[in-house]
C-alpha cells in the first residue's frame, strides 16, 4: 500500500511538471497472459521506428516480474487443451505498483481476456487507476473489452475485434460500440479492430500526434500498406456485421 500511495504521489508530482498537451515520450504496454503476439509487436515496430526520431522510453508492465506468455492456461477454458504448447514469452519491465508515469498506455488484445473473474482484477483495477494521468489510451483488437471492464470507455465511441464482436462488446454496456470501423477515435482514447488493425491505429496516431510525414516514412520503412480510411473495415462486412445493426450507437465523431 505504502508503495502505491508513493507511485500516486510521484504520478501527481509528474503531472505538475509537464504540459498536458506536451508531446508524448513516455509509452506503457500492458501485458497479461495470452496477450495476442501482433497486438504487442506490430504497434511496437511503429513505435521502434518513431523511437528513432524522438526520444521515447518503453515500459512492459504487468502484474507481476514473470515472464508473460502469449498462451493462456488450460486451466482457464475448462479444461480444453491448446493443440500444442508453441507460444512466445515477453519479460516486463515494472508491476502495476513499480510503474513509472506514464503518456501513453497501450492495451493488446488475446485469448487472455477471456479468463474467468477475478483473475483480471488487478488489471483491471491498473487502467482504472491510471486512465486520468494519461495523455492517451490506445487499444488493439478484444484489448477494448478490458478497458470497457475498468469503465474507462463509458460513454465513448469504441471499436474492437469483429470475430469475438459479440463476447466484447457484452463487457461494456456503455460504451457506443462501432461495428464499420479500423479503428475509432474518440477524444484521448483510441480504439482499433483486429489483430493487423493495430498497426493501422497505431500509425493513424503517430500521424495525428507527431506528424503525417513520419507516419508515412515508418510505414515505408516497415513495407506495411496502410488503411488510410478509419471507416472501412473489411472484416465487418466478413463477419456480416454493420452499424445499422450491430453497433450500440451507430452515430459517432
Amino acid at each position: 500500500m505504502l508503495s502505491q500511495t508513493l507511485s500516486n504521489i510521484i504520478i501527481g508530482l509528474y503531472l505538475l511538471a509537464n504540459q498536458v498537451n506536451a508531446t508524448p515520450t513516455h509509452f506503457g504496454y500492458l501485458l497479461y497472459q495470452g496477450f495476442e503476439v501482433l497486438d504487442v509487436f506490430g504497434p511496437l515496430e511503429a513505435l521502434n521506428g518513431l523511437a528513432g526520431l524522438y526520444d521515447l522510453n518503453l515500459t512492459i508492465v504487468a502484474e507481476t516480474m514473470d515472464p508473460i506468455s502469449s498462451l493462456p492456461p488450460t486451466s482457464w477454458f475448462n479444461g480444453n487443451k491448446m493443440n500444442s504448447t508453441f507460444s512466445e514469452h515477453v519479460l516486463p519491465t515494472h508491476t502495476f505498483e513499480t510503474a513509472p508515469p506514464l503518456d501513453v498506455l497501450i492495451i493488446p488484445g488475446g485469448n487472455g481476456l477471456f479468463a474467468p473473474a477475478p483473475l483480471l482484477d488487478s488489471t483491471i483495477q491498473f487502467i482504472k487507476a491510471r486512465y486520468p494521468t494519461l495523455q492517451y489510451l490506445i487499444t488493439v483488437c478484444n484489448g477494448a473489452g478490458i478497458a470497457a471492464r475498468a469503465g474507462v470507455l463509458d460513454g465513448k465511441h469504441a471499436t474492437t475485434n469483429k470475430a469475438v464482436w459479440d463476447q466484447t462488446i457484452a463487457l461494456g454496456p456503455k460504451v457506443k460500440w462501432v461495428a464499420q470501423a479500423r479503428w475509432v477515435t474518440d477524444g484521448n482514447v483510441w480504439t482499433s479492430s483486429g489483430v493487423s488493425a493495430g498497426i493501422d491505429v497505431m500509425l493513424a496516431w503517430i500521424s495525428a500526434v507527431y506528424s503525417e510525414a513520419n507516419a508515412t516514412g515508418i510505414a515505408n520503412g516497415m513495407e506495411y500498406e496502410r488503411h488510410m480510411n478509419s471507416t472501412d473495415d473489411p472484416f465487418a462486412t466478413l463477419h456480416g456485421l454493420t452499424d445499422a445493426n450491430n453497433s450500440t450507437n451507430p452515430s459517432r465523431r
